[in-house]
């Protein structure tokens, strides 16, 4: 299409959001499947990808039947059963910010190339910082240097949010391996079951897995704090140092929090960098009924918070967030004269404090989602999604051949079918089996050596009635496999 076809511009853009909605509002009201696979090969056909790519969308028919066909072949997190993976409902609206960004293209880690992006940002990470008491500001308006204040910047996931904490943690303990490169003697003590991410961060920064030392945990994977004093007394006898010690905030695969005030004494007490994962979880910060989750959080040199779980904000944007400024400050030393600038400049820039250095509009996107229908109500949707899966733990206790090993903490749930076939295997083939009935849309995981079907209740309109009906298609689904 020709960029200079204004008709096309000003016709085409109301039917794709007509398509949009009618997207939404079909999947909220159970019309469509959660998830519909097809082979890849399939898929690229009925999207006519190889003439496309060549020759272009010749007309707006071309661009609306594409546009269906992508989003028929979509996994339809708008469903209120989709419960699956710790990736956000968004309102139906919170896609806008990226259209606008996306059309604008503006980078906020210079605040030159993106005033707007640039202060909405500063202003997100204030009320995150306050949230965990980390402001001295007067107002999240102040973007004002003061001794004590904490700071952070927000990126594109938790991996690049881990990576930058735990570099602060080595630039701390470890100020010339900047140059010099990462000293052998330092490890990093926590939980055998921590994020993935956390690895890749130590390999990446080239300390090798063999850095991170596991600390045991209990049946229900949550840290044991006397196995972190063995561990700690162990390796400090070895002659090693202690970067860091990383803590779950929740634990991806139960939605269990470590112990994080006993384990924060533990730090202080020892003089040890304290970083906690608390990219699902870090939500409870907002309500007073699920806070005390997270009691002792505070006590953190570094926190990461994903917005794109359970703040309804479109994947990515999450925040690295530091209790002393100056840890951010002191991360990354590196010279570029046409972007990082030696005097006093306008606004902020945070392309000195991260990985990335272009970086869309995060900050946008975060402020979007709150603006839309105001604080409370994001309090009230974590509320909600808490309750539910206490409410789903209850259900399930009093039916005979289901079992779940844990009282929830959040709004994630582990639990089994023990009827006919209760196998590690059968739970697998059950799962599987399940979402190609395209009905409900779940996961499963491994927890202490033992296979589990595994809920996120993540939808904001997803309600118990949905759950019992969950249920019923598992022993629907389970009766229909053949076993051995």
């Amino acid at each position: 299409m020709k960029n200079a076809d204004h008709n096309f511009w000003e016709t085409t853009v109301p039917k794709i959001g007509e398509m949009l909605a009618q997207y939404v509002n079909r999947s909220q009201k159970l019309e469509t499947q959660v998830l519909q696979q097809q082979e890849p090969s399939q898929l690229i056909k009925d999207l006519n990808t190889e003439q496309l790519f060549r020759a272009g969308f010749k007309n707006q028919e071309e661009v609306l039947e594409f546009t269906q066909t992508y989003l028929k072949n979509t996994n339809h997190l708008h469903h209120p059963h989709y419960m699956g993976h710790q990736v956000a409902v968004p309102h139906p609206i919170s896609g806008i910010p990226d259209w606008i960004h996306g059309t604008a293209n503006n980078p906020s880690s210079l605040y030159e190339m993106g005033p707007a992006g640039g202060a909405l940002e500063g202003f997100m990470i204030h009320w995150m910082l306050d949230k965990l008491g980390w402001f001295k500001g007067s107002n999240y308006t102040d973007f004002n240097r003061y001794p004590d204040n904490g700071s952070g910047v927000l990126t594109h996931g938790g991996s690049v949010a881990n990576l930058t904490a735990l570099s602060a943690a080595r630039a701390a303990i470890a100020p010339e391996a900047w140059t010099e490169g990462t000293p052998s003697d330092l490890v990093i003590l926590g939980p055998s079951t921590s994020h993935y991410s956390i690895a890749r961060a130590i390999s990446i920064m080239g300390m090798g897995q063999k850095a991170y030392i596991p600390v045991e945990v209990d049946s229900n994977e949550v840290m044991i704090i006397e196995d972190l004093e063995s561990v700690y007394t162990e390796e400090t006898k070895k002659g090693k140092r202690i970067m860091a010690v990383v803590a779950n905030a929740c634990a991806t695969s139960t939605g269990l929090y470590d112990p994080l005030e006993a384990i924060g004494q533990f730090c202080e007490k020892n003089k040890l960098w304290y970083h906690v994962d608390g990219a699902h979880g870090a939500v409870a910060l907002l309500s007073d009924k699920e806070k005390n989750h997270l009691k002792g959080i505070e006590k953190a040199d570094s926190l990461i918070w994903d917005a794109h779980k359970m703040m309804r904000v479109p994947a990515l944007c999450t925040a690295v967030l530091f209790k002393n400024q100056w840890h951010q400050f002191n991360n990354f030393k590196q010279k570029g004269s046409y972007v990082f600038h030696p005097h006093e400049v306008v606004g902020m820039d945070s392309m000195p404090y991260t990985v990335e250095c272009t970086k869309s509009a995060l900050g946008t996107k975060l402020f979007w989602t709150f603006a839309l229908e105001g604080e409370q109500k994001i309090i009230d949707y974590v509320d909600h999604c808490y309750q539910l899966a206490l409410d789903f733990y209850e259900l399930i206790q009093s039916q005979a051949d289901f079992d779940a090993p844990y009282v929830p903490e959040s709004n994630i749930l582990c639990f089994r079918y023990e009827g006919k076939n209760p196998s590690d295997a059968f739970q697998l083939q059950l799962r599987y089996q399940l979402i190609e009935t395209g009905d409900f849309y779940i996961t499963s995981c491994e927890m202490n050596h033992k296979r589990y079907l595994r809920v996120v209740l993540i939808h904001p309109e997803t309600q118990i009635k949905h759950l019992i009906a969950l249920l019923d298609k598992i022993r629907i689904v389970a009766s229909q496999i053949v076993t051995d």
